[in-house]
């Protein structure tokens, strides 16, 4: 047993598990294959948010049939939001999967593995920190969730939220930074209800104030945040850290306050707009994104509408959309019907992205000849990727009178990119 393959979809925070997994697999001795057929272990890392997401595992798992009937002494396992606390129906299903491990539950398949090498898997593995990271990467910093949202399949999932102490997040931020990483994201299904849980006091503000002190590290990013949860102290710390990045997402998911009743999310659009009035306030140049779900049970056209309104007004710089789709074991799937027809969910969706583009059209033109900072994180055929503070990315090239562009490496730099061209999804320059 040498190698292990790990296909992931869905959230950052799949992102992230399947990168700490894979950290545990590389201390245990195994190295990464590129695809299933060539590994000894395969790790399917599953999403059911979206009926989208659940149909792309379940034709996955079926095509990994074959593979361990040609390899039948490698392990399959499936883990992610698909797999509950109860994995009879899995198991039914999927009787080819050796192992149906809940998020974060790494604990079975690292035994399995130790077994077959003769290793103790805890005398081995430490720090769950990515081995070889790319220079932004995810870090999670609390788990699961307490609402109970009526369309979210997440908390049945992830379980009741668990926060990380302050002192074990800097720790593995540090081996981060020390590994060449310059951009960490914090994450949570609801990271600003970090410290909530804890005795100690601590909250996001705290968590932000101790990474800003952490050496070799420029950037700090944090998803994805809650109306309930966002704090004054919070909004301020993002003013006033100077490594903290200047880009708030929180989801509104309606813009109807009916439909916010019957999702029970605990606010309504008033007091959603005062959020948005305070951040923008506080923090100069912030870039706000959100979350929507639109055809959600019982949305009356004018409560879409209403929807439509809220992001004219905010103009927010991205928005998430989609259709709502029924996920079996929430709230909505029980009590609720699905009376809006896939027609209508598929217009409502695509009159929001009409209204988005010409937003966001409009947003970016305004950096047109400014120069931004960018993180360079990759290149690909000849130019280079990177994101703003402000999470725009761009795409850019080295100024031509640098007559040895091709061979300058800006991975992991900060660097100053004019911009020449601006679109809805992105931008594009060059290096100043």
């Amino acid at each position: 047993m040498q190698t292990y393959h790990i296909w992931t979809i869905g959230c950052q925070m799949n992102t992230a598990d399947s990168e700490r997994l894979g950290s545990a697999l590389q201390q245990m001795g195994l190295t990464a294959a590129a695809r299933p057929a060539d590994a000894d272990v395969v790790v399917l890392n599953s999403c059911v948010v979206r009926q989208s997401a659940e149909d792309k595992v379940t034709g996955t798992l079926n095509l990994t049939q074959p593979l361990r009937k040609k390899r039948p002494d490698s392990v399959l396992a499936l883990t992610g939001c698909m797999v509950g606390p109860r994995t009879e129906e899995l198991e039914k299903r999927f009787p080819h999967v050796d192992l149906f491990l809940r998020p974060q539950q790494f604990e079975p398949l690292l035994e399995l593995v130790g077994e077959r090498l003769g290793l103790d898997w805890q005398g081995c593995v430490g720090s769950l920190a990515p081995q070889q990271p790319d220079v932004a990467t995810y870090v999670p910093i609390i788990h699961g969730c307490d609402l109970m949202c009526t369309f979210c399949i997440i908390p049945y999932r992830r379980g009741r939220q668990v926060s990380r102490a302050v002192s074990d997040i800097a720790h593995e931020v540090e081996l981060l930074a020390a590994r060449g990483v310059r951009e960490v994201t914090v994450l949570g299904q609801t990271v600003d209800a970090y410290g909530h849980d804890r005795d100690d006091g601590h909250d996001l503000a705290d968590l932000f104030e101790r990474l800003n002190d952490i050496d070799g590290l420029d950037r700090i990013r944090f998803l994805t945040s809650h109306p309930s949860y966002m704090s004054s102290r919070i909004i301020r710390s993002v003013a006033e850290l100077p490594k903290v990045c200047e880009h708030i997402n929180l989801p509104v998911q309606s813009g109807d306050d009916e439909v916010l009743q019957r999702m029970r999310r605990p606010y309504t659009t008033a007091e959603y707009r005062d959020i948005i009035s305070e951040i923008r306030d506080t923090i100069p140049d912030v870039t706000v994104s959100t979350d929507i779900i639109v055809g959600f049970p019982g949305e009356a056209e004018a409560q879409y509408r209403n929807t439509l309104q809220l992001v004219e007004d905010l103009r927010f710089d991205k928005v998430h959309g989609a259709a709502y789709s029924t996920r079996p074991g929430t709230i909505a799937a029980r009590t609720m019907d699905d009376d809006v027809s896939q027609e209508d969910k598929q217009r409502r969706l695509k009159g929001l992205e009409e209204m988005q583009e010409s937003i966001l059209t409009s947003i970016n033109s305004g950096y047109l000849n400014e120069t931004v900072e960018v993180l360079a994180e990759n290149r690909k055929r000849g130019s280079w990727t990177g994101r703003t503070r402000g999470n725009k990315l761009v795409y850019f090239d080295i100024e031509e009178s640098d007559h040895c562009a091709a061979d300058i490496d800006l991975t992991g730099k900060l660097v100053d990119i004019r911009i020449t061209r601006a679109g809805p999804w992105s931008l594009a320059g060059v290096t100043v």
